[in-house]
């Protein structure tokens, strides 16, 4: 038996890049929100599920996406979803609400033009921490980061009115966040 010592590397396999998830790929994935400890009463954020940027104003919630299903799953996406920024009459707050009400409509099984009582209830949160580990159908998107570096993101989450949702809703499943 050949004992592997942690500290010489020689024998440990070349790294392999990951290949990205294709542009445009639609996938059920669930969200996690990593705690950044920033609680402001006033808007409603609390339980320490926000982070303050340290570099400027802003405020976002820190989250992790596991897609749970098909080719890529156990893949994980990094985005942060804002909620808060200084620039731009808040704009990027604007853009984070957004995101989450088309996340609640793909989670909750409604479309976004449905107004009904239940689908607005269903569009409505008590905290941060409803959003843990919640279930929708994702359209995967690929941006360029600050350091010339390219990357997975999620900015849309598909809702019923898609013609691919069912088929990628499928069973509620539930992964752990990388963090957990």
């Amino acid at each position: 038996m050949t004992t592997i010592s942690f500290y010489d590397f020689n024998s440990a396999e070349e790294q392999t890049e990951f290949n990205l998830i294709p542009k445009g790929t639609i996938a059920k994935v669930n969200m996690s929100i990593k705690p950044g400890g920033y609680n402001n009463p006033d808007k409603g954020w609390t339980g320490g599920y926000a982070t303050k940027s340290q570099t400027s104003e802003a405020i976002y919630l820190n989250c992790e996406f596991t897609v749970l299903e098909g080719e890529y799953k156990g893949r994980k996406i990094w985005n942060i979803i804002g909620l808060y920024s200084e620039k731009n009459d808040n704009r990027w707050g604007d853009i984070g609400r957004s995101f989450m009400r088309s996340l609640l409509n793909s989670a909750k099984g409604f479309s976004d033009k449905d107004n009904s009582d239940e689908a607005q209830n269903a569009r409505k949160i008590n905290s941060f921490s409803d959003l843990e580990y919640i279930g929708f159908v994702a359209r995967i998107d690929i941006e360029q980061d600050q350091d010339g570096n390219y990357r997975n993101v999620i900015k849309c989450a598909i809702d019923p009115s898609h013609k691919e949702y069912g088929k990628a809703m499928g069973p509620a499943t539930l992964a752990k966040p990388s963090w957990a």
